[in-house]
C-alpha cells in the first residue's frame, strides 16, 4: 500500500482516488475550493461521447478558425494578442496533424472502455447523477459537412464504435421536439448523458467513506520531493481562489483543518486541470496544457410546455459546434464554443446569446425565460491526448490534459493512473 497525494477534486482527480482507494492505497485529496468539481467539472455540456471523440487536430480546423476570428459569436474564437506558451501550444497542435487517424481511433477505444467503469462505479456507490442513456444525434445542414462527417465515421469506426447514419425523416422520429432544415446525420445509442457534478460530488463522498480524505480551499504552497517520499505544502486560499473566501482549510464536511497543512506520502498524483502546467514546471516537467475556454447555459425547465418542448435525446449540432444534454426533468443544458483566451474566466454576453439563441430557434416552444450561465477552461494539450502516467520523478504522476472529453475518458485514465502506480510500486 502508498500513500499518495491527488492534486484536484475535479472530475480526474476524484475518479482517480476512486480507483487508487479500491487498489488499497491512502489517498489523501487537495483542492484550492472548498468544493469538489468546482471548475470544468461543475457545468460542461453532460455528454459521456465516444461518437465526438474525432481530434480537433487537422486543416479544417485551422481554416474555420482563421475564417471565425472576426466573429464575436464564433463557434471558435483566437485571441490574436501575443503569448508564447498560445503561439508555442498551436505550433504543436499543426504539428499533431499526421497523428489525426490515430489519435482520434485511440480516443475512442478509450471512450467506449470508460463506459462500463463508470456505469459501474455508479451502481455500487448508488451515485445519482441523472444519468440517461438516451443516445446521442449528430445532425448537419450541409452536405459538405456531412459528407466530412462521414470520413470521420470511418475513424470512430475502426475505434469500435457502433453509429447509425440517419436521414432527416429519421431525425425527426429520434427527437421530435427538434426544429430546422437537416440533410442527415448520425446517432450513436450507446452514448449516454449525466450531470458531472452530480457525480463527482457523489464519488468524493464515496471516496471518503472509503477513507479518503479530502483538504479543501488550499493553495499548493510547495512541493518537496525525495528520495523518500513527497512533502505538499497547503496554504488556505482566501481570497485567492473563486469560492475560497473563508480563509480555511476544511474537510468534505465542512470540518476546519487550519489555515496551514503540510500533507506528507510516497507519490504525488496532478489532475488539477488548467493548473496543471505550472504545477508540472515545479516538479520538473513539462505538460503543455492551454485552458480552452467553453460556455454553457442551464435553462430552466420551470412549466409543463417547456418540459415537454425540450429535447430528450442528447443533440451535437456540428454546423454550429453546440451539444445539448437533458439533465433530469427540469434542467436543459445547453454549451459549446472553444476560445483561446488565456486564463480569462469571464461570462461573455456576446459569447452567451448564441446559445440562447439557438435554443429559442430549435426549440422555440420552450421557455428560456430562466437561463443559468457558466464558463469554464478545458485543460487541452496539443495533440488533445490526456497527459497520463509517470513524471520524471518516480514519486510524480499525472491524470490531465482530457480537454473536451474529461467527462467521457475520465473512468478509464483513472484506471490507467492507478495501474502506472501499481508499476512503479512493484519489487524491482
Amino acid at each position: 500500500m502508498a500513500r499518495i497525494i491527488v492534486i484536484g477534486a475535479g472530475i480526474t482527480g476524484v475518479t482517480a482516488a476512486y480507483a487508487l482507494l479500491a487498489h488499497g492505497h491512502e489517498v489523501n485529496v487537495v483542492e484550492r475550493h472548498r468544493y469538489p468539481a468546482m471548475e470544468t467539472s461543475f457545468a460542461n455540456g453532460g455528454q459521456l461521447s465516444a461518437s465526438n471523440a474525432e481530434v480537433w487536430n487537422s486543416m479544417a480546423t485551422i481554416a474555420k478558425g482563421l475564417r471565425w476570428m472576426l466573429r464575436a459569436d464564433a463557434p471558435l474564437l483566437f485571441n490574436p494578442r501575443p503569448s508564447m506558451h498560445k503561439y508555442a501550444w498551436m505550433a504543436e497542435f499543426v504539428a499533431g496533424i499526421g497523428n489525426h487517424r490515430a489519435n482520434t481511433v485511440e480516443t475512442t477505444r478509450l471512450a467506449i472502455a470508460a463506459r462500463s467503469h463508470l456505469f459501474d462505479i455508479a451502481e455500487r456507490e448508488g451515485i445519482d447523477f441523472d444519468l440517461s442513456r438516451c443516445g446521442i444525434l449528430h445532425f448537419y445542414r450541409t452536405p459538405e459537412t456531412f459528407d466530412a462527417a462521414r470520413q470521420g465515421n470511418v475513424l470512430l469506426r475502426e475505434g469500435g464504435l457502433e453509429r447509425e447514419e440517419v436521414g432527416p425523416a429519421d431525425i425527426a422520429r429520434i427527437e421530435p421536439t427538434l426544429t430546422g432544415d437537416f440533410c442527415g446525420g448520425f446517432f450513436t445509442p450507446s452514448d449516454s448523458t449525466g450531470d458531472i457534478h452530480k457525480f463527482t460530488t457523489g464519488l468524493a463522498r464515496a471516496c471518503e467513506r472509503l477513507g479518503a480524505r479530502f483538504v479543501l480551499g488550499g493553495e499548493v504552497d510547495a512541493v518537496a520531493l525525495r528520495t523518500d517520499g513527497v512533502s505538499v505544502r497547503l496554504q488556505a486560499a482566501g481570497g485567492l481562489g473563486e469560492g475560497s473566501d473563508t480563509g480555511r482549510l476544511q474537510d468534505l464536511s465542512g470540518g476546519d483543518l487550519g489555515t496551514e497543512m503540510l500533507v506528507e506520502a510516497d507519490m504525488v498524483i496532478v489532475c488539477a486541470g488548467v493548473a496543471s502546467r505550472a504545477l508540472a514546471a515545479k516538479l520538473g516537467d513539462r505538460v503543455n496544457i492551454y485552458p480552452v475556454k467553453g460556455y454553457s447555459i442551464t435553462v430552466m425547465l420551470n412549466d409543463e410546455g417547456s418540459r415537454a418542448a425540450a429535447p430528450r435525446v442528447s443533440l451535437l449540432d456540428e454546423d454550429a459546434k453546440i451539444v445539448t444534454s437533458r439533465l433530469g426533468d427540469e434542467r436543459f443544458r445547453v454549451a459549446g464554443t472553444a476560445e483561446f483566451n488565456g486564463f480569462n474566466r469571464d461570462i461573455r454576453a456576446d459569447r452567451i446569446r448564441p446559445l440562447v439563441e439557438w435554443s429559442e430557434r430549435h426549440f422555440p416552444d420552450m421557455c428560456t425565460r430562466q437561463v443559468v450561465p457558466w464558463a469554464g477552461l478545458r485543460p487541452m494539450t496539443p495533440s488533445m491526448m490526456p497527459f497520463v502516467g509517470p513524471g520524471r520523478h518516480p514519486r510524480v504522476f499525472y491524470n490531465t490534459g482530457h480537454g473536451h472529453l474529461g467527462w467521457t475518458l475520465s473512468a478509464i485514465t483513472a484506471q490507467m493512473t492507478a495501474l502506472a502506480v501499481e508499476q512503479a510500486s512493484a519489487p524491482a
